[in-house]
């Protein structure tokens, strides 16, 4: 993973115009983390196929007014941040306003897979992000956590602070409560 220096004294708006504006390579993840803009190379085979098997699962419990998305920038202007979650859950509505990102606070669920080079976003900046959104429930999917892989559902947001709901090793289930009462197979993820 790069990052690109922001000069100092530049506000969000200049951090976004600049964020927009840039000719990135194509494939790669373009954030704002904490105010820097980051650069990521496109994810392994595992981690999509991660990705895949989750979002097939949500397809199945999700009202038909919403939308599983990969791809779409949700910005935290409070946490000087631009999140390209692996997956997002939001209505559909919040969609169809012109541009190129829309607010965390729409999403109902949050879904990031560590890659190795960027875990350590996902589990403390993106997490304090989400959570200051107040984005309802955020899922973790760490392949590369400390004591082996593990999925942690975090939930009940308070200003920049998620309450854990559950955490499982790789190879249990894991629950995801209400709107989506959905129990996923964490033993179908590849680990390496």
């Amino acid at each position: 993973m790069s990052a690109l220096a922001v000069e100092a004294g530049q506000g969000w708006d200049d951090v976004v115009r600049i964020w927009h504006k840039m000719d990135w390579p194509e494939g790669c993840k373009v954030e704002i983390i904490e105010g820097i803009i980051t650069v990521a190379p496109s994810p392994a085979n595992q981690h999509n196929s991660i990705a895949e098997e989750v979002q097939r699962r949500l397809y199945r419990v999700i009202p038909e007014d919403w939308g599983i998305y990969q791809t779409q920038a949700v910005a935290v202007p409070t946490r000087s941040g631009m999140y390209i979650p692996d997956l997002m859950v939001t209505p559909k509505a919040a969609l169809r306003e012109p541009g190129h990102y829309i607010s965390a606070a729409a999403a109902e669920l949050v879904v990031e897979i560590t890659s190795q080079s960027n875990a350590a976003h996902d589990r403390i900046a993106k997490a304090a992000g989400y959570a200051t959104a107040g984005v309802p429930l955020y899922l973790l999917v760490d392949r590369w956590a400390p004591g082996g892989p593990t999925v942690t559902l975090f939930g009940e947001p308070k200003s920049a602070v998620y309450r854990v709901l559950r955490a499982v090793p790789f190879g249990e289930p894991l629950h995801l409560p209400t709107p989506f009462d959905l129990t996923l197979d964490t033993a179908e993820f590849p680990v390496s």
